[in-house]
């Protein structure tokens, strides 16, 4: 009989149940950890607390009733996940949105990315034990949710785009407040990085922690800031452009270690290519209506289709199934948190109980959008 690995101190093994009600779990996420001493040598997510059957729920409304149940999906990012279900619509019913509506989605779109960057950096600094960021951050993220208000009345679930364009043109003066909060996020961004970046507490957390090289994060399903911080270009709005992102210049920031560090660098960066997208898209902002020519009744022809978004943590698609109705007959969505998630495993193994707090902090998941 072959002889078990000794252990730390010479004792078992012990299961550990970290969450749901631990505030680095972010909501309701359990971890089933297997230690040795304070070293993981498994862990198992546990998921379904939160449930709220979204996926069935969009069966039983009209296609126009599914985009606020979007919102609470990942409810830190609505501008996309209302991008990804009217895109995907929009493609099954052939509509091609005007020009001036394809930019103000990408406006909202690019803030929406930097607000969610934001509420990751506060909350995954604060999880590490960095307090002061959190107050940095959301002064700006208080900036961008006025914009949001301004434009649609919301400043969380924002229910902001329509099949077809945009429900509204742009308030008088928007577009200067925009551009204003544009030019001065890059400096804000710096005084950021000043406080973490060569932080040697900071790296000592991060550096070598979670580490994914890039053939692993490929066949775990990894995409967004994750996989791009394992050295993989891939970026939607590159590989499939849509609305008008072949148009505009960005680049796609990636890592060359894989860990924790490397994706938060990745995410400051992608904070400035937003940044650069958005002055493009005020730039190139033309007249004209923000709303193709749709039916009052929505009602697309029979068939299938997948669209999909690049949301600020990955990857987000919706696959919809349509029989003809006014409402669908199946709809699943892709998220990339969800699956994102399936790789904690691989990134905890042999690190400390300590480490799955950063892990879960650089994978950046909303509940809302795994527990969907």
């Amino acid at each position: 009989m072959a002889e078990l690995e000794a252990t730390l101190l010479g004792g078992e093994e012990m299961e550990v149940s970290f969450g749901p009600q631990h505030p680095a779990t972010h909501g309701v996420l359990r971890l089933l950890l297997k230690v040795d001493g304070e070293k993981i040598v498994d862990a198992k997510p546990i998921i379904g607390y939160l449930h709220r059957g979204t996926e069935k729920l969009f069966e039983r409304e009209t296609y126009p009733q599914c985009i606020p149940h979007t919102d609470r999906m990942d409810y830190t990012a609505a501008a996309t996940n209302n991008q990804g279900f009217v895109g995907a619509v929009e493609k099954l019913m052939g509509i091609t949105i005007p020009p001036r509506a394809a930019y103000i989605r990408m406006i909202l779109a690019e803030l929406q990315r930097i607000a969610s960057h934001i509420i990751w950096l506060a909350t995954h600094a604060l999880d590490i034990g960095a307090v002061t960021p959190f107050f940095y951050t959301f002064e700006e993220r208080e900036k961008i949710l006025d914009l949001f208000e301004e434009y649609c009345g919301a400043r969380l679930t924002l229910n902001t785009m329509r099949i077809g364009g945009v429900p509204w043109d742009l308030p008088e003066g928007w577009t200067d407040r925009c551009r204003k909060f544009v030019d001065e996020l890059p400096k804000k961004i710096e005084d950021w990085e000043r406080l973490l970046t060569n932080n040697r507490i900071w790296k000592a957390r991060t550096v070598g922690v979670g580490v994914i090289d890039a053939e692993k994060a490929i066949a775990w399903g990894l995409t967004g800031p994750p996989l791009r911080g394992s050295g993989v270009k891939w970026d939607i709005r590159k590989v499939f452009p849509y609305d008008h992102y072949n148009e505009v210049e960005f680049d796609i920031p990636i890592g060359k270690n894989g860990d924790t560090y490397d994706r938060y660098l990745v995410r400051m960066e992608e904070m400035r290519q937003s940044v650069r997208i958005i002055r493009q898209c005020l730039d190139r902002l033309p007249d004209g209506p923000v709303m193709a020519w749709v039916p009052k009744v929505i009602r697309p022809p029979k068939g299938e289709v997948y669209f999909s978004v690049e949301g600020p943590k990955g990857e987000l698609g919706y696959y919809i199934v349509s029989d003809g109705n006014v409402t669908p007959y199946r709809v699943r969505v892709r998220p990339p948190c969800f699956v994102n998630l399936q790789a904690l495993p691989e990134l905890v193994k042999g690190h400390l109980v300590a480490d799955v707090v950063a892990v879960i902090g650089t994978l950046d998941i909303v509940l809302g959008e795994i527990d969907r």
